[in-house]
């Protein structure tokens, strides 16, 4: 079992438990207190956006069978106001489930029974990708939050969120801007699957491959938004890349290196 001893620093952090089964509810806030954070149990299942307005959580752990309404559509809710990580918690094991769990904005899944170490392990992980040491950094100091990068006239301010593409935007969701700036920063070469799950997570081995899927999957959808079908490509066996005579041909430009914000 990984060994996590109590941290004072994990006190600052407050994690938000949505489950209606009351025992697991309170194993799992039991465990959260050893572990030094701050455990809050939601109790308004019919509106819990007054839960989350009241909590303001820093994480939260996500049952996907509620009363009233599942964990996606609150997990939707969620994401309208907050950022913060979401993580899905569910005895469904199907594929379908935790693919839509990731469709739905959550960040992580979790079957159970619950094991704590690796409850603990994806908890600290989100949290450090979320709030800490890896924060505004995705394995290298390349991925500054306060930088921008372009290739034609497709841009990420990382700052915001956004991805600009000829006088359109589309604010990206955590994971889609650490998947854009891989790819942007790549200047038009494959990025391996390897590369990207470790710009996602710095830890992956208990990441399901198909995770990154959905998230590029996700990338796609928003690529589309803004007017570029297609500029994201699958190289079969070797992993994405961002075309980039399309972005030159549609945007009239030429690729760009990282650019400071000052």
């Amino acid at each position: 079992m990984v060994n996590f001893p109590y941290m004072e620093g994990n006190s600052m952090y407050r994690i938000t438990i949505v489950e209606d089964d009351d025992k697991i509810a309170e194993q799992l806030a039991g465990a959260l207190e050893r572990y030094g954070f701050q455990p809050q149990r939601a109790a308004r299942f019919k509106e819990l956006n007054e839960d989350f307005r009241e909590h303001a959580p820093h994480l939260v752990l996500m049952d996907i069978n509620l009363p009233y309404f599942d964990g996606f559509y609150w997990c939707r809710q969620f994401r309208q106001h907050s950022k913060a990580p979401v993580l899905f918690i569910s005895a469904r094991s199907g594929e379908m489930d935790q693919v839509m769990a990731i469709e739905n904005g959550g960040d992580d899944y979790i079957t159970k029974p619950i094991h704590l170490d690796l409850l603990m392990a994806k908890i600290k992980s989100a949290l450090r990708r979320a709030y800490g040491e890896y924060a505004s950094t995705a394995g290298s100091a390349s991925h500054a939050a306060d930088q921008a990068v372009a290739m034609g006239a497709l841009r990420l301010d990382a700052s915001r969120s956004l991805l600009e593409w000829r006088g359109g935007s589309v604010e990206l969701t955590k994971n889609e801007r650490l998947l854009a700036q891989s790819l942007l920063e790549s200047g038009g070469r494959i990025v391996s699957r390897d590369n990207l799950l470790e710009s996602l997570w710095d830890d992956t081995s208990f990441v399901d491959d198909n995770t990154l899927t959905v998230n590029v999957t996700r990338l796609r959808r928003k690529l589309e938004e803004i007017g570029l079908r297609g500029v994201l490509e699958t190289v079969r066996g070797q992993g994405y890349r961002l075309n980039e005579a399309q972005l030159a041909e549609e945007g009239g430009g030429r690729s760009s290196a990282p650019e400071s914000r000052a």
